[in-house]
């Protein structure tokens, strides 16, 4: 998943897309599914393909979203659509709870 940096999933609305419950996962686990270490994950570059991105529609609402490029140190700028092409998401989702 992912989400603009403010928001958190709806455990509802997740579980309802997913057919499960959202849990988080160890450091180990993202390092095993995505290559990459905790504060680093970014949606490219993944390739594990049993990974799925998801983007949710939280993030419509910037014009260009700066995702974690691979390192702790690391952040690229994007349109929305931009990430959403380079992560091969599958689909744009409604999984987070928003104030705004």
């Amino acid at each position: 998943m992912v989400t603009a940096g403010d928001a958190k999933i709806d455990n509802g609305k997740f579980k309802k897309f997913f057919h499960m419950k959202a849990r988080m996962l160890s450091p180990e686990e993202v390092v095993a599914f995505t290559g990459h270490e905790v504060g680093g994950v970014c949606p490219f570059a993944i390739e594990n393909p049993e990974v799925k991105v998801y983007c949710d529609i939280s993030m419509k609402r910037f014009e260009t979203v700066f995702p974690a490029a691979g390192s702790n140190n690391s952040t690229i700028e994007l349109t929305c659509d931009e990430l959403f092409m380079y992560a091969n998401a599958m689909d744009w989702i409604d999984v987070c709870k928003c104030d705004n």
